[in-house]
């Protein structure tokens, strides 16, 4: 069963779609949320959407949901920052516990790109996630923020000229600016002990192999990378998509359908 469902976060609206296998009323299900990435939206690129499906039929129920400023939740992209994307994460959780279909003891959470920091970084202080995965994680961005670049251009005139950076057609402001830069991105995931499963395309132009490495320096053995020949950032193929898939729910039914 899909359906559509509403959580409120300070004052606005989150529009979310949930995925529920079928069963007796009141069944209480492993549940997996998914957090997409930056300029995105519930439906992402490497497909959410598939993935839920395939959750579905292996009895995992899901929550895709739009952060504001994206897809159909409220908000402006310009009032965004990676701050406000992990707190509206942790809300999510947190009413996801209470929903009548999940086991609040069997929560996952699965990121794309720059959803996947914000994954590693909420699964880290929003106790209770039983299995962490990451799907590309951008783990680069503070780094590349921080010299001054945003996917290899030099952002500093056209801040000074706008006020704000065209990232894809949206309005990013010089507060995300700052709040990327500054992000402890390794610092504040490693806090997590659960089981964490990065997966990473060995062609990533977006985020470089070596910096999805750096987790692994960070975690304490409870991590480990899948390295996927050929797939690009987006998982841009049907063989390189369906690795990604398959390989994501193995994992999470290991660590979710106990």
């Amino acid at each position: 069963m899909i359906r559509h469902h509403d959580f409120r976060h300070h004052g606005l609206t989150l529009r979310s779609t949930l995925h529920v296998p079928e069963g007796p009323t009141g069944t209480r299900r492993p549940t997996v949320v998914f957090v997409h990435g930056f300029t995105s939206n519930r439906i992402e690129l490497p497909n959410f959407v598939a993935m839920s499906r395939l959750l579905h039929d292996n009895g995992i129920a899901s929550v895709r949901f739009d952060l504001s400023g994206h897809g159909e939740s409220d908000g402006d992209f310009f009032d965004v920052t990676i701050t406000g994307e992990i707190a509206e994460t942790r809300a999510i959780l947190q009413a996801v516990r209470a929903l009548d279909f999940v086991d609040p003891d069997r929560i996952g959470l699965v990121g794309m790109s720059m959803g996947g920091v914000v994954a590693g970084i909420t699964a880290a202080e929003e106790p209770g996630i039983s299995a962490l995965c990451l799907w590309s994680p951008a783990a680069v961005a503070p780094f590349e923020i921080g010299r001054g670049y945003l996917k290899g251009r030099s952002f500093a005139p056209e801040i000074a000229e706008k006020g704000y950076i065209d990232a894809d057609g949206h309005r990013m402001s010089p507060a995300l600016v700052e709040d990327i830069a500054g992000l402890d991105v390794y610092g504040r995931s490693s806090v997590y002990t659960g089981p964490v499963h990065i997966l990473h395309g060995d062609k990533d132009d977006v985020a470089p192999l070596e910096y999805v490495r750096r987790y692994l320096d960070h975690y304490n053995g409870n991590a480990d990378l899948e390295i996927v020949e050929g797939a690009d950032h987006a998982w841009g193929s049907i063989p390189h998509r369906t690795a990604l898939h398959q390989s994501t729910l193995r994992f999470l039914r290991r660590h979710l359908q106990r």
